[in-house]
């Protein structure tokens, strides 16, 4: 009998390869030969889900989102936090989604992805600023859109600061909450 093969999982297994090397040594390492040595396949393998080097690191764009929306919750400090590079896993995705954001300069592919996301997350962290003012946590005089570009510009500002060591993980925590507390009602 002929074994069944998880196609979606082999993307799957390429794609974070492709994130671990991006991550360890920037995209300029990406390549075929290192993406199979990565996820432990033949080239060939390789090769056969994705012919091109573009069509791989497109398809590791996607998967970038998966981990956002994993972070993301319902509570806005606990999402806006989880946001910043504090862990090594955390701190691994954003050094991926800084190499892709600098693909994404010429690739309006993957720059359409990055423009969706973060339409997706602004969209999430407004819904959660305007569930705080219901609940009259937060002012009821802020405009939800604008205070979530804020909250992500600030996040993102300050996530790349840890990662250069400009900002320890808690001094960029103190930094959102007391931009959080300027916000209370």
């Amino acid at each position: 009998m002929p074994k069944r093969v998880d196609h979606e999982e082999r993307r799957r297994l390429i794609a974070a390869a492709v994130r671990r090397i991006a991550a360890d040594r920037g995209l300029e390492a990406v390549s075929l030969g290192e993406v199979a040595a990565a996820a432990g396949i033949s080239k060939g393998l390789v090769q056969h889900y994705f012919p091109t080097k573009d069509a791989m690191l497109r398809h590791a764009t996607a998967t970038l989102r998966d981990h956002v929306e994993d972070r993301v919750t319902t509570d806005l400090r606990d999402t806006v936090v989880a946001l910043l590079p504090l862990d090594d896993a955390s701190r691994d995705q954003a050094l991926v989604a800084n190499a892709f954001l600098m693909r994404a300069l010429k690739d309006d592919e993957i720059a359409e992805r990055f423009r969706t996301g973060h339409a997706q997350l602004c969209a999430a962290v407004a819904a959660m600023v305007a569930a705080a003012q219901a609940d009259g946590t937060l002012s009821a005089g802020l405009d939800p859109a604008r205070e979530a570009d804020l909250l992500l510009a600030v996040v993102a500002g300050l996530g790349d600061a840890v990662l250069l060591g400009h900002r320890s993980p808690q001094e960029a925590i103190a930094l959102v909450d007391h931009h959080l507390s300027r916000l209370e009602a």
